[in-house]
């Protein structure tokens, strides 16, 4: 990923040796199980909340059945992307980095400039709905806590933005680490709390169905009409499909991912196997999350799964949920970042590699032993401060979850999870046009951006009713 602080070897035998890979780049040491560490925390992310809603407004039939779709679909592209990861030859192909560096080697010409521009806006995107799905937590906790020290007698109302402030500081903090090889770490212990707060989640909806006589709520075709209007199901539906789209959104940092796998075997064996454990593993609790929380609240399934319990008890439950999420979106907000934070100090230092303002790296000693020198660089700190506290802004200005996953969803989806895999692969294995494959693999492509352009029209019209009633800075919950 990062280059600064990478090792570049121009003699051929010492690249060869165990210390180098066969880049000149220093070993990488990621596993089978590192990358499925990664991956489920990209993908069991904030988007696991709103998926009762989402099978909520398609119903019994269509919403597991449009949930698994959207898995097969993603495991099946995800892996032409992996084998785009080595330019050529499997094994000994040149590599590349980064997704927008595979799309120039595979593809090149303006798809590199389009491809790169919605990658980055993307995650960029999902830096703002983490920043906002982790206030809606930190604020549930704290809601939670008030109203049974008042005995449910204040609504405790507040407003979002403190807490999202300190989700910034938090952020602003742990971009510091230099490089994706470095947060290991973090994205374990984010895995962790994301099978935690699912896991709540789903023995409360388990909880609460057994509490009504193990009744299941909900019908066959979703939401009643008279609950909202013949229109409003329309748009909800439409808006289902891309918050179940952004649920499964980790597409755009698989091959940075790949890029920390150690070989042999072939980095995209390896790709493969964590892909199939994590899609298969994140994809069974989605379908018991969502389906437990639509048998739980019906029609009312809200579009946070967690806040629609309320202030039920056993609240400390509650809590230690809400404070998983928060932990789990502190690491799986970095994984999305580093792409970006990679990308931006990557083009600075080519751009003025006189500077030492962006080039130079102070070695400060670390007060624990045994640590190595941390390196700052200046340019670093301040790029990537300035961008959390963008992002924190922005989520101030927009805090419309539902919304916001919506449309990131929809936005995502077709080009970085289909159309980019897709073109790439076709170029990578010289798939002959009009072939059965080339035929089947572009009707996929054009069905994924049909399900995109539905599910976005649904989510902005979402944001445009949510901002008729809301006030920035100003609106408390």
């Amino acid at each position: 990923m990062g280059e600064n602080h990478r090792v570049f070897i121009d003699n051929p035998s010492l690249n060869d040796s165990q210390c180098f890979d066969d880049d000149g780049r220093l070993k990488r040491t990621g596993t089978f199980w590192t990358a499925s560490a990664h991956i489920i925390t990209a993908v069991i992310g904030s988007g696991v909340l709103s998926l009762a809603w989402a099978i909520a407004q398609l119903g019994w039939i269509a919403g597991p059945a449009v949930m698994l779709l959207f898995s097969i679909i993603t495991f099946y592209t995800s892996c032409l992307l992996t084998d785009c990861y080595r330019t050529g030859d499997p094994v000994s192909g040149k590599r590349n980095y980064t997704y927008t560096q595979a799309v120039g080697s595979l593809l090149g010409g303006y798809k590199v400039k389009v491809c790169g521009f919605i990658q980055y806006v993307n995650l960029f995107g999902v830096s703002i709905g983490y920043t906002i799905a982790a206030s809606i937590s930190m604020m549930a906790i704290k809601r939670s806590n008030c109203f049974h020290n008042s005995g449910g007698e204040n609504p405790c109302h507040m407003s979002s933005s403190p807490y999202m402030m300190m989700f910034g500081v938090a952020e602003i903090l742990l971009s510091q680490i230099p490089d994706f090889d470095q947060i290991w770490w973090l994205s374990i212990l984010a895995a962790v709390m994301s099978f935690t707060y699912s896991g709540i989640g789903l023995a409360l909806g388990i909880a609460k169905v057994i509490a009504g006589i193990g009744t299941f709520r909900g019908s066959l075709t979703g939401i009643s009409l008279g609950t909202v209007t013949p229109a409003q199901k329309i748009w909800r539906s439409f808006r289902a499909l891309g918050d179940i789209a952004f649920a499964y959104s980790f597409s755009m940092i698989l091959i940075e991912i790949q890029d920390t796998v150690k070989s042999p075997p072939a980095e995209a064996k390896t790709m493969k196997k964590a892909t199939k454990l994590s899609i298969a593993i994140t994809t069974a609790f989605y379908m018991l999350c969502g389906c437990m929380g639509y048998a739980s609240f019906g029609d009312f399934a809200p579009d946070n799964l967690l806040t629609g319990f309320g202030f039920y008890n056993p609240f400390w439950l509650l809590d230690i949920a809400n404070a998983a999420i928060v932990i789990h979106l502190v690491g799986a907000y970095q994984v999305f970042c580093q792409p970006i934070f990679t990308f931006v100090e990557k083009w600075a230092s080519q751009r003025w590699p006189e500077s030492k303002t962006i080039t130079k790296e102070l070695k400060i000693p670390m007060p624990i032993r045994g640590f190595r020198p941390y390196k700052l660089n200046l340019f670093r700190s301040v790029w990537r401060t300035a961008f959390v506290m963008l992002t924190t802004v922005i989520s101030m200005l927009l805090p419309f979850f539902g919304d916001v996953v919506g449309i990131l969803g929809a936005f995502g989806f077709w080009p970085l999870t289909v159309y980019f895999p897709v073109e790439m692969y076709i170029e990578q294995k010289k798939i002959s046009k009009w072939s059965s494959r080339w035929i089947c693999l572009k009707m996929l492509s054009m069905g994924c951006l049909m399900i995109s352009i539905l599910a976005g029209t649904g989510s902005i019209a979402g944001v445009i009713l949510d901002l008729k009633v809301y006030k920035p800075f100003k609106t408390t919950y």
